[in-house]
């Protein structure tokens, strides 16, 4: 029986820290290192919903297979298909180098375009990690409201156990 490949599943929560450092947390750090990733988020705006969308370096070597598989299905379907596009929107990602921590700076125009302020909601996605400012995810509703409660309750604990470090100084 072949093994399934490794994807991004979980959730996770990060509070913007010192030096304007997020962290990527445990469980999507060992999918980098299981997919042979190195330290590295390649980030991009999210096609559909408001947020950022994520993934390692393993997944851009797979990008000229989607392009010809789309452009495939789309042949199959009768449909335009304007591969130049596509690959511009596939490639367009800003990689973000994360030390073994998981600390990481996300570039201020990924957090305006993401949406990103003091905080971000992991979601594994399967292929890819959504990126979430918590209010964001607050807002979407419907299907949303389940992983907007699990990253209310991570949101919580981070923030006590930041309150509870911020005391001990």
């Amino acid at each position: 029986m072949a093994q399934q490949p490794t994807q991004y599943r979980g959730e996770g929560f990060s509070l913007r820290g010192e030096k304007d450092r997020f962290v990527l947390p445990p469980l999507f750090r060992k999918t980098f290192v299981a997919l042979g990733d190195d330290k590295v988020l390649c980030v991009t705006k999210h096609h559909k919903y408001p947020c950022l969308a994520a993934f390692g370096l393993s997944k851009v070597d797979q990008f000229e297979d989607i392009l010809d598989r789309e452009e495939e299905n789309a042949v199959r379907r009768d449909q335009d298909f304007d591969r130049d596009m596509r690959a511009m929107q596939l490639y367009a990602h800003h990689e973000v180098p994360f030390d073994g921590s998981g600390r990481f700076i996300l570039p201020p125009r990924y957090c305006k375009v993401g949406g990103i302020g003091d905080n971000i909601c992991f979601l594994g996605t399967g292929t890819f990690i959504t990126m979430w400012d918590l209010d964001q995810l607050g807002t979407m509703g419907g299907a949303w409201e389940d992983r907007y409660e699990l990253c209310v309750a991570f949101a919580e604990e981070a923030r006590a156990k930041a309150a509870a470090k911020g005391k001990g100084k």
